[in-house]
């Protein structure tokens, strides 16, 4: 299986920027795994999308959309769990 590309959206990584210093290591951890597999054991597909889904990160939800024709991961969204799908 082909290596998959990161990209991050800028709301995200604001998003990111505000969590606590530990939680940013476990989350970037998380995103980096999914360079090679964007469908680890525990993935959602989102309900209504065609290209997204969910993994969890301890109380947090790294939301992201895969591209396979052009092998590219899209982090949309990193929020707690109680924000993530508003």
């Amino acid at each position: 299986m082909a290596s998959f590309q990161i990209e991050w959206k800028n709301s995200a990584l604001k998003e990111l920027q505000k969590l606590p210093r530990q939680t940013v290591t476990r989350v970037v951890a998380a995103v980096d795994e999914l360079s090679g597999n964007p469908f680890p054991q525990g993935v959602r597909k989102l309900v209504g999308s065609e290209y997204s889904y969910r993994i969890r990160v301890g109380d947090y939800r790294v939301i992201y959309n895969v591209f396979q024709n052009r092998l590219v991961v899209e982090i949309v969204r990193v929020r707690h769990r109680k924000d993530a799908y508003r």
